[in-house]
């Protein structure tokens, strides 16, 4: 880890400077919202307790204000950028402002959601402000494909967040939640306001903490057969689990079945289940 000046990280005129240059306007399209605040990149990077040994992949790291931050304190951070603008005057932009850091940058210019390989070490952070249309999909497909991911810290639209790190029996708890669980421990993790980005948002943003765990011990379901039971329950979310898994098991009979064998409720809803209790449904499903 080494010491950088103050002036390293960017400020609101230094954003505005650099997107005037590259021609950039944020676009809604991909969910374009700068942070043009260095405390809060750097309050991002201490509640993802980023550490000197890590290595950190960011999403979508648009202008740099993350990048520059988290290459403050980690030891190699990879940025994976789809915007060919962005991307192209990236790693310009961090070796001007962090010349003694720039070698432990790599830039993937690429959509996130195609990457299953990353150059250098394998990853042990993931820290990204992500897009609020692909938020989800991005945060699980990353850490499907990094399993040596231990811990995440996702700004994200605080209606993700909260839908994130709800517990089984709240009225936001859903797919995401459940999928999300499998992989890690999850919990909100902070409020950040709107005022930090360019441009401002119509909706706060919430930042969401994950520690890696392993998935159920108690099954020998695969991941995606569980993911199949989470997604046909939750589709139907109002009917019961009897109901909501007929097609998934064949007939409402073999969905009851199943649910007996797995110690739930066929009364029950999707949205009182833990990722445990799905894990066990799948196993019970009849061959």
């Amino acid at each position: 880890m080494s010491t950088t000046e103050p002036d390293a990280l960017l400020g609101p005129a230094d954003i505005r400077e650099l997107a005037a240059a590259l021609g950039v306007r944020p676009t809604k399209q991909r969910g374009q919202n700068f942070v043009i605040d260095a405390n809060t990149v750097r309050r991002i990077v201490r509640t993802a307790e980023v550490r000197p040994e890590d290595v950190v992949v960011e999403v979508g790291p648009g202008l740099g204000s993350l990048t520059l931050a988290l290459l403050e304190a980690a030891d190699r951070v990879t940025a994976v950028e789809i915007d060919d603008v962005l991307a192209a005057a990236l790693p310009s932009t961090v070796a001007a402002r962090m010349p003694a850091r720039a070698d432990r940058f790599s830039l993937v210019h690429s959509d996130a959601m195609l990457v299953d390989e990353l150059p250098g070490p394998p990853p042990t952070a993931l820290v990204a402000n992500l897009p609020y249309n692909v938020a989800v999909p991005v945060l699980l497909h990353m850490l499907d494909r990094f399993p040596t991911i231990e811990r995440t810290l996702v700004m994200v639209q605080a209606e993700v967040a909260d839908r994130l790190a709800a517990r089984p029996g709240n009225k936001v708890y859903g797919v995401p939640s459940v999928k999300a669980n499998w992989y890690a421990e999850v919990k909100r993790a902070g409020a950040i306001g709107r005022n930090v980005f360019w441009p401002a948002p119509n909706v706060d943003s919430g930042l969401v903490s994950l520690v890696r765990r392993d998935a159920p011990v108690a099954t020998t379901a695969t991941k995606r057969e569980v993911f199949s039971v989470i997604d046909a329950a939750f589709a139907q979310r109002r009917k019961t689990l009897r109901a909501a898994l007929a097609g998934w098991a064949g007939s409402p009979a073999a969905a009851e079945r199943a649910l007996t064998t797995a110690g739930v409720s066929p009364q029950a809803r999707g949205e009182s289940l833990t990722v445990e209790e799905f894990a066990r449904i799948a196993e019970a499903k009849e061959a």
